[in-house]
């Protein structure tokens, strides 16, 4: 099951992102809170992901911070309660705010939610109310940037995807970058990283 997705936000959308790893584009769904947390494209991101298989489709969940996550989560145990509509209730209440409509009984503040109508709230407020104490109390999805890849990052990615060996790429590349330098580009990096390569595999 995929975990986590750490590459760059190739696109953002309502409702959904796509997040490039290694020139594959992950479709992944994310609350409100999440998606205007991500930088915006390409920079480089990183995602928990809550994988849901189904009989038709494999979806991905994604989530900024573990707070939101385990939300989710806790969400999706009530009977009625989809990827989709956790994922409103999330856009809708922050965990701080959801933890009080739970406490005070508030079915008018869940049924803000898409997707969440009269009955489904009180069934929310019925399964919850004794499941909160130990969730996060967090008041919003705090999100920090990953640092963005070098050449050399994306250069020994290509390598690997290509089938090399991780510890023989990584060395190689390591030689080819310090010879040509700080300037090299990433073209450079594996054309030379593979010359090299196929050199000593000849040998």
């Amino acid at each position: 099951m995929i975990a986590q997705l750490t590459g760059r936000v190739d696109a953002l959308s309502d409702g959904t992102c796509v997040i490039d790893v290694g020139g594959v584009g992950y479709l992944v769904q994310a609350s409100s809170r999440t998606l205007s947390a991500l930088p915006q494209p390409p920079a480089p991101a990183k995602l928990l992901i809550e994988t849901h298989v189904r009989e038709d489709a494999i979806v991905l969940y994604g989530f900024a911070d573990a707070a939101e996550r385990d939300w989710f989560r806790l969400l999706t145990t009530v009977q009625g309660v989809g990827g989709k509509v956790a994922l409103a209730i999330l856009s809708s209440l922050s965990p701080r705010d959801l933890i009080g409509a739970i406490a005070a009984g508030d079915k008018a503040s869940l049924t803000r939610a898409q997707g969440v109508g009269p009955r489904l709230a009180i069934r929310l407020l019925t399964e919850l109310k004794d499941k909160t104490g130990a969730m996060s109390t967090s008041t919003g999805v705090s999100y920090t940037p990953i640092a963005a890849a070098t050449p050399a990052d994306d250069a020994l990615s290509a390598l690997v995807n290509l089938g090399y060996r991780r510890p023989e790429a990584q060395q190689t590349v390591a030689r080819v970058s310090e010879r040509l330098g700080d300037a090299a580009t990433l073209d450079a990096l594996i054309r030379d990283s593979l010359k090299e390569l196929a050199q000593r595999s000849a040998g």
